[in-house]
C-alpha cells in the first residue's frame, strides 16, 4: 500500500483488497448505478468483511479504517455497521451508502458515540456525484464528529497535503487519545 508510509509508525496496517473483479481492478459491490447494484450486494460485502476483520481487531488496541473512492463506502458502511467497534474512519474522494431503510446501519447508536470521520476531497472531483457528496455531508454533519477538508487541483485522488493532514488526524485521534487513557 503505497500510503502507509504516510500513515503514523505506530499503526499496525492492513490493505484488503476487494474481492470482485472490475475491469482492471476490484470492487467490493456494484457501483451504485449499475444495473445490478443492490443495498444487498453491501450489506454481503460488509459482512463478510467484517466476519475476516473481527477476529484480528481483537489483537489490537482499536481500528481505524481509511478508504479511497469505493473504499471510504465501504469503511463508513463498516462504521456504521459496527460503531462501537471502529475507532475512527478516513475517507478520501469517497462517499457514504445510503441506508435503504433495511435497520443493517446502526445509524442511532453511531449518533450516540459521535465517531470521528476526516472526509477528503477535491470539489471538482468528476467520480464522486454531486448526489453521492450532499448525501454523505447530511449523513456524516448528523451521525458523526465530521473533519472535511476541500483540496484543490487534486480532482479524484489523493496528495501529500492531504496525507499530511490524514497523518494529524490519526495522531491526535487514536494515538493522542490512547496515550490518554493509559494515564
Amino acid at each position: 500500500m503505497g500510503l502507509a508510509p504516510m500513515l503514523p509508525k505506530e499503526f499496525t496496517i492492513v490493505s484488503v483488497r476487494a474481492p470482485q473483479a472490475l475491469g482492471p481492478g476490484f470492487t467490493w459491490f456494484p457501483l451504485m448505478q449499475d444495473l445490478d447494484y443492490s443495498f444487498n450486494e453491501v450489506k454481503s460485502a460488509i459482512t463478510d468483511l467484517w466476519s475476516w476483520l473481527e477476529p484480528i481487531s481483537k489483537q489490537h488496541s482499536s481500528v481505524s479504517l481509511l478508504g479511497f473512492s469505493m473504499g471510504m463506502a465501504v469503511a463508513t458502511s463498516l462504521l456504521r455497521y459496527q460503531p462501537e467497534a471502529i475507532k475512527t474512519v478516513v475517507g478520501l474522494s469517497g462517499f457514504a451508502v445510503p441506508e435503504e431503510g433495511t435497520g443493517f446501519f446502526n445509524d442511532e447508536k453511531l449518533r450516540q458515540l459521535r465517531k470521528p470521520l476526516f472526509w477528503g476531497r477535491d470539489q471538482e472531483d468528476p467520480v464522486i456525484t454531486a448526489e453521492k457528496v450532499e448525501y454523505t455531508h447530511g449523513w456524516a454533519t448528523t451521525d458523526v464528529h465530521l473533519t472535511k477538508v476541500l483540496y484543490s487541483n487534486m480532482l479524484h485522488s489523493v496528495n501529500a497535503q492531504e496525507m499530511a493532514h490524514v497523518h494529524e488526524f490519526l495522531s491526535a485521534v487514536v494515538l493522542k487519545t490512547e496515550a490518554e487513557q493509559e494515564v
